[in-house]
């Protein structure tokens, strides 16, 4: 079992400088209220997902003057190994989730074979969930700690900056946040969200990165390599 400290993962993170530290949810004291929440969790004998290390990777490894798309997800995966600390990125040893699968197919249908969404990180993809821990076999768990406010101004912060950056937005939550978008600077892609379980099956086919990355090079902008190595 992977023992955490969420406040001592905090700590690390503002000792980085990163200039997503501006944001009101760092500078104002709810990182620290969400972090003693998580805490109090790991006290209690739970096992709290991604590893310590991975719990702030998605704005470690995006810094927000270098964000060109957003994409936004719901929680890490539950099971010990799985999550990396960015939105539905898998490193796990056994087959890919069924909505990993179902995103990758829009990339190189029929060949993805590695799910660790890293690579994309560091083109300037915030992978960004809308809550950044989890408890082992408990999906869900922390979605009402206060982790969503982070998400929110996020959104905001790329949303007010002039340099543009392209929004896929996947699932009732994600495109619920589009009305934090300025859609007059940047551009919006909505679909529905890459579960099989979505009935309406309004994802596949709606070709988010190849859409994305036209977007981005109509304005100049070096578009995203999506296949994985």
């Amino acid at each position: 079992m992977t023992k955490l400290s969420a406040s001592a993962a905090l700590a690390d993170f503002r000792a980085s400088g990163s200039p997503w530290l501006a944001l009101p949810f760092f500078a104002g004291g709810a990182a620290d209220a969400v972090a003693a929440r998580v805490d109090e969790r790991i006290a209690a004998g739970a096992e709290v997902l991604p590893a310590p290390q991975n719990i702030f990777a998605a704005l470690a490894l995006t810094p927000l003057p270098e964000v060109k798309v957003v994409i936004l997800g719901q929680d890490p995966y539950p099971t010990p190994g799985d999550a990396n600390g960015l939105a539905f990125s898998y490193v796990g040893a056994r087959r890919l989730p069924a909505s990993l699968k179902v995103i990758l197919a829009e990339v190189e249908p029929d060949k993805a074979t590695r799910g660790d969404l890293t690579p994309w990180a560091r083109q300037g993809v915030l992978l960004l969930n809308s809550a950044l821990t989890v408890e082992a076999g408990q999906a869900g768990a922390h979605l009402r700690y206060g982790w969503a406010a982070l998400a929110d101004e996020a959104v905001a912060a790329v949303s007010a900056r002039a340099t543009p950056a392209a929004f896929l937005l996947w699932g009732a939550q994600a495109r619920a946040r589009a009305a934090l978008v300025d859609r007059d600077r940047h551009g919006v892609f909505e679909s529905g969200h890459p579960s099989p379980l979505n009935r309406a099956r309004d994802f596949p086919g709606s070709a988010p990165f190849g859409r994305a990355n036209a977007w981005l090079a109509e304005r100049g902008l070096a578009p995203i390599e999506w296949r994985l190595p």
